[in-house]
C-alpha cells in the first residue's frame, strides 16, 4: 500500500511561499502578455503560450501538491472541487477527483513510464522542423522569421538525409511531400509505442502532462517543467530552417557536421535533466491516482 507523510505548514509561511512562486512565474507572463497585448510574434513564447494552452494564471497560482497541509487557508484558488478543509486546515484530497478523470491520467503515466524504458534516439538532428516546410510555399512562421537558406536549399537537407521523426505531433505537421521521407509513420494510437527521452517534444511534452494533471501534482514539478520546455524550444527554434536572429537566437546549422554534433550534444543533456523530472511525475501521478482509486489510504 503507498503511503505518503504530511507536512503542515503555517498560515505565513506558504503564503509567502505562494507569492514567491506567482512572482517568479510573472517574470515570464507579464512580458507575453504584454508583447501579445501589441499583437507581436516571438517563435519561442507563442509555442509556450498558444501550442501549450494552459491559462497564465493558472501557471501564476501556487499548488503544493500532496501531502501537505495548509494552515488558515486563504485564497480562492484552492478550490473545494480539489481540497478538503477540516478544522481551519486545508489539504489536496484525490478522493475528490472526478471519476473521469482518473483513466485519462492513468493513460498519462503510463506513455511516461513506457517513454522512460524506451532506449533514447539522438539520430533527428532536429529535421522535424524543415520538413514542415519542405517543398512548400506556405512556410509557418514566414510572417516573423523568413528562411535562412532559399527555398531549394532548404528542401535538398531534408532530401540528404534521412528523417527519424518518433513524435505524432511533430510529425502531423510535416508538408506531405515530407511525410513519405519519414523511416516511421506516427499515428495518435502509436504514441506509447514510439515516444522515447532523447526526443525534443517529448521533453518538452512533459509541461503538458504536468499542467493536465494539476492540482494535483506540485506546482514546483509544473515549473520545472515548464522551465525545462522553455529551453529545449529554444533549441528547437535554433536548429530549424528560420532566420532568428531578430530574437537573438543563433542557429544551430544542423546541415553541417559541426552543426549535428553541437544539436546531439544539447539534446542528450535535455534529455538527461528530463529524466529525473519525469520519474517525479510518474510518481506523484501514481500516489494520487492510487488513492483516488481507493487502492491506498492517506
Amino acid at each position: 500500500m503507498n503511503k505518503y507523510t504530511t507536512t503542515s505548514i503555517p498560515h505565513h509561511e506558504w503564503l509567502e511561499t505562494s507569492q514567491e512562486f506567482t512572482n517568479q512565474v510573472k517574470l515570464w507572463t507579464e512580458p507575453h502578455r504584454i508583447q501579445k497585448g501589441k499583437g507581436l510574434k516571438h517563435p519561442v513564447n507563442d509555442f509556450l503560450f498558444s501550442y501549450y494552452s494552459h491559462p497564465m494564471g493558472r501557471l501564476e497560482n501556487w499548488h503544493p501538491g500532496l501531502g501537505v497541509l495548509l494552515d488558515s487557508p486563504t485564497q480562492s484558488h484552492f478550490s473545494n472541487k480539489h481540497y478538503r478543509e477540516i478544522n481551519g486546515t486545508i489539504f489536496l484530497d484525490p478522493t475528490l477527483m472526478h471519476q473521469k478523470r482518473i483513466p485519462r491520467l492513468r493513460w498519462v503515466q503510463k506513455l511516461l513510464e513506457s517513454t522512460q524504458d524506451r532506449p533514447a534516439n539522438f539520430s533527428c538532428f532536429g529535421l522535424h522542423e524543415w520538413a514542415m516546410v519542405y517543398q512548400s510555399n506556405n512556410v509557418r512562421h514566414r510572417e516573423s522569421a523568413p528562411l535562412r537558406l532559399s527555398q531549394q536549399e532548404t528542401n535538398e537537407v531534408i532530401e540528404n538525409r534521412q528523417i527519424r521523426c518518433t513524435h505524432y505531433d511533430a510529425y502531423r505537421f510535416f508538408t506531405p511531400s515530407a511525410r513519405g521521407l519519414n523511416k516511421l509513420n506516427p499515428e495518435s494510437d502509436t504514441v506509447t509505442e514510439l515516444e522515447q527521452p532523447g526526443c525534443l517534444h517529448t521533453n518538452m511534452d512533459l509541461y503538458k502532462w504536468s499542467y493536465k494533471a494539476m492540482p494535483w501534482i506540485s506546482s514546483e514539478l509544473l515549473w520545472q517543467c515548464f522551465l525545462l520546455a522553455k529551453d529545449i524550444r529554444e533549441l528547437d527554434m535554433r536548429a530549424s530552417p528560420y532566420d532568428l536572429t531578430e530574437y537573438n537566437l543563433s542557429p544551430v546549422k544542423i546541415e553541417t557536421k559541426q552543426g549535428r554534433e553541437e544539436y546531439e550534444s544539447l539534446q542528450r543533456s535535455f534529455s538527461l535533466r528530463a529524466a529525473p523530472l519525469r520519474k517525479e511525475l510518474i510518481n506523484q501521478l501514481d500516489l494520487v491516482l492510487s488513492i483516488a482509486e481507493g487502492k491506498s489510504n492517506p
